[in-house]
């Protein structure tokens, strides 16, 4: 093994614990277990909540104006500057970005159809406490310290002794174990950018960033804490979070294998094929010394820390101008759906046979509440209360909601929003697999437990 000196051991120790502290412990600071970077998103929300709603929107107009000069100006192929890459998007996401700012601005002025301002739509997201506040806040820190995570060695380290298991299982590279990780303890949404900024850096084929992107994005402890909570079962979390893991693990194990994420292209984003050598481990080493000697050679060439807070910052303008118009647009369209049409209802139907017959109680209530996920995690939980008596299918409600990943409000816009190749019509595809295949699951250990 190559020798390194002191200080490059440093760089890569020093950062990547300080990523791992701030990622993934839980810590009890203002009341509940969260990862230090969802406390001080949290916090900072707590101090300017009151200007956020307006913030966002001057956020959200300054994307939507930039995307339409640069549409109108036209894209020169030799221009990769950062403003260019950040402002120069295709027609139908300037399109996006132009919804999202209108919707932004009806919101702050209460005009226009009340259905998009109405405090259980578009009001919802951009309330003071609302999504589009806690998003700004958490891609202004995770944006800036994300580098801690990707810049000096932990992927290199954790990717290579990770890999004999992540890739005969999920088909997946021993460093993606990280960004499962990450969603798991931390958030989804972390899970998600962690990805896509892997796959435009070219760690990750199309494939592989489809797959964790749409499969490990799962929704942290503290989120499950709160989700079985509120229908009641608090007394139930070990079982209910067991079974969210080991669903979770199943489906992670198919999903890579069926349509459409089995049908994903296997090369990288500037179109090299994968072919597998990347994971060779080199004669006279084992994944511990080759893992340990990529990590400090990643280590290496990050010295300068100006550098690594540069790209930290463009990190958050990349969030806040590429991913925050997606999810003001696409979460107030699926908001008003649930709110004010009977959408979810009829495309609910074809699901309460198949509840009937796995035994659950209430199927005809509880079977549009599978698909009203699709728009908000927490939406099925908030439409059971008062809907659903059934302790029974209350805790299968709970626990599909957080199985099924991909809701438009949050996950769903993120990967729309990232370069990560999934459309609409995959995620859609992707929600209802996940559900057909978690009920059964589900019902399993219902009937076991009530």
């Amino acid at each position: 093994m190559k020798k390194y000196t002191l200080s490059t051991w440093l760089l890569f120790l020093i950062p990547s614990i300080l990523g791992i502290l701030l990622f993934m412990i839980p810590v009890k600071l203002t009341g509940d277990w969260k990862v230090p970077i969802a406390t001080l998103a949290d916090i900072l929300s707590g101090f300017i909540a009151p200007i956020m709603p307006w913030t966002a929107t001057v956020i959200l107009i300054i994307a939507a104006l930039g995307s339409v000069l640069y549409l109108i100006k036209g894209k020169d192929a030799e221009d990769t500057s950062f403003t260019t890459n950040l402002f120069s998007v295709s027609i139908f996401w300037v399109i996006t970005r132009i919804i999202g700012a209108v919707f932004a601005l009806l919101v702050v002025l209460q005009v226009g159809p009340e259905a998009i301002w109405n405090e259980n739509t578009g009001g919802l997201l951009l309330s003071e406490d609302g999504l589009v506040t806690f998003l700004f806040t958490i891609f202004l820190f995770a944006g800036l310290l994300l580098p801690l995570l990707l810049n000096f060695g932990l992927l290199e380290f954790f990717g290579t002794m990770m890999v004999k298991v992540m890739r005969p299982l999920f088909k997946l590279p021993g460093r993606s174990s990280i960004d499962a990780l990450t969603s798991w303890i931390g958030d989804g949404t972390i899970g998600v950018l962690l990805t896509a900024k892997q796959y435009e850096e070219g760690y990750y084929t199309k494939k592989e960033a489809a797959i964790i992107g749409t499969t490990f994005s799962v929704v942290s402890i503290t989120f499950s804490i709160v989700i079985i909570d509120y229908v009641g079962l608090s007394s139930y979390f070990l079982p209910y979070y067991g079974t969210v893991v080991l669903t979770g693990l199943i489906l992670a194990f198919i999903m890579p294998r069926i349509y459409p994420l089995g049908g994903k292209a296997e090369e990288y984003i500037d179109g090299r094929p994968f072919t597998g050598d990347e994971e060779k481990l080199p004669e006279g080493y084992n994944s511990l010394s080759h893992g340990l000697e990529n990590a400090l050679a990643k280590a290496d060439t990050n010295r300068s820390f100006g550098k690594t807070f540069a790209d930290g910052f463009k990190n958050v303008l990349d969030m806040w101008i590429g991913v925050i118009p997606v999810v003001m647009a696409f979460g107030t369209v699926a908001l008003i759906l649930a709110e004010y049409t009977s959408v979810f209802a009829i495309l609910g139907k074809p699901f309460e046979p198949i509840l009937s017959v796995l035994g659950i109680p209430e199927a005809a209530e509880a079977a549009q509440l599978m698909v009203v996920g699709f728009t908000d995690m927490f939406l099925p939980v908030i439409l059971a209360e008062g809907m659903i008596t059934s302790e029974l299918t209350l805790f299968v409600v709970a626990t599909i909601s957080v199985t099924q990943l991909i809701f438009m409000a949050e996950v769903g816009g993120l990967l729309l929003g990232s370069k990560i190749p999934v459309n609409f019509l995959d995620l859609v595809l992707i929600f209802l697999l996940r559900t057909l295949i978690a009920l059964p699951i589900v019902a399993g250990v219902a009937h076991l437990l009530f």
